[in-house]
């Protein structure tokens, strides 16, 4: 499957094939870049799939130098990026080589930092390893390293040549890994497709049991749907808020708890949750569409309760929200399966009884 992602002269595939690590360097060939990249990636993806990638680039002739960076968000900091950047410059890359992102979203984010900024910008491919980064994290050319006191505070827009999504690399993952990117995918179906969602309820134990030919085509699916909106808001002015359903109140779960104890994706799952209880406590959807929500999470072994919760922390973690404006945090309701509304100034009490919720 080949998703075209339209952007003028920033344009590019979306590749979705099983044993597609294997075509990298005819595809790099057919792109025309230069004869040098550099495979940034952590040491156990290198140990997995560093082989496959490596052989590809020499059959077509593209001499590699490998960039070995810490794994999750620990790759994240200046200090890596610029022992990247150094490692590039003794490779002696140019503005016609390529730095290639092998793993997870925190070496995309990276890798994609680096060459943003390398030599003012360098081509940049991002081989996605992990299921939120195939649907999420390497579409849409947003890089970045983290601050010390936020996230993905420094960074650029640097849209890649193409994102190479192989579906059998999933089969590697850990099991809570596995489930915690399918939120993602769930999330976009919430939003975006009706149909696609029906698809996610009949396929849930598919999914779950790695069948490659359902990851091929759901996981093409969630590419084509983020796709079309990175076509009509490249810059993340206003449309592409939609892709921050269940990120709101997750994220603030997350901040309010050190990112320590969820992962992303099973944050976010208890954000969609709480978010489409919010909208029926609204009056903006109806029980229905808050149930199915719920039952397809359940299905793919996701969380929609939780004990504890600090309702004080997650409140002022929202109300830091990067996407705020004028001091206002927006939410993205789902009125009904593929819909979405953004809602401002939703009071602090309706929130708070969304938060209460999960605990019941």
């Amino acid at each position: 499957m080949v998703i075209p992602v339209r952007l003028g002269p920033h344009s590019y595939a979306i590749v979705v094939e099983r044993g597609a690590l294997g075509t990298l360097g005819a595809r790099l060939s057919e792109l025309g870049v230069g004869s040098r990249a550099a495979l940034v990636s952590a040491p156990a993806i290198l140990r997995l799939y560093g082989k496959t990638v490596v052989a590809s680039l020499d059959g077509a002739g593209i001499s590699v130098a490998t960039v070995e960076v810490p794994d999750g968000e620990a790759a994240k900091t200046l200090p890596v990026a610029e022992r990247a950047w150094n490692a590039l410059l003794e490779a002696g890359l140019d503005r016609t080589s390529t730095v290639l992102a092998l793993g997870g979203g925190a070496v995309g984010d990276l890798a994609g930092f680096v060459a943003a900024t390398y030599m003012r910008g360098v081509n940049l491919v991002q081989i996605p390893t992990t299921i939120l980064a195939q649907v999420d994290a390497s579409i849409g050319g947003k890089t970045a390293i983290n601050h010390p006191q936020a996230k993905n505070l420094v960074g650029a827009f640097h849209q890649p040549r193409l994102v190479l999504v192989d579906p059998a690399t999933v089969s590697t993952l850990p099991e809570r890994e596995f489930r915690s990117g399918l939120a993602e995918i769930v999330k976009h179906g919430i939003v975006l497709d009706a149909q696609y969602f029906a698809d996610l309820e009949t396929s849930a134990a598919a999914l779950l049991a790695r069948n490659l030919e359902t990851l091929e085509r759901i996981v093409g699916g969630s590419c084509r749907l983020k796709a079309g909106i990175v076509e009509r808001d490249e810059r993340e002015t206003e449309l592409r808020q939609v892709l921050n359903y269940g990120h709101t109140i997750g994220h603030a779960l997350e901040a309010a708890t050190g990112y320590a104890r969820w992962t992303h994706g099973e944050a976010v799952a208890l954000g969609i949750v709480a978010e489409a209880r919010l909208a029926a406590r609204l009056g903006l959807a109806a029980p229905p569409t808050v149930e199915r929500q719920e039952r397809l999470l359940m299905a793919l072994g996701l969380p929609i309760r939780a004990e504890a919760i600090d309702a004080d922390a997650v409140l002022a973690a929202i109300g830091h929200d990067k996407k705020a404006r004028d001091g206002r945090v927006p939410f993205v309701l789902a009125p009904e399966i593929g819909r979405f509304s953004v809602v401002y100034d939703v009071a602090v009490k309706d929130v708070r009884a969304a938060l209460a919720s999960l605990e019941a």
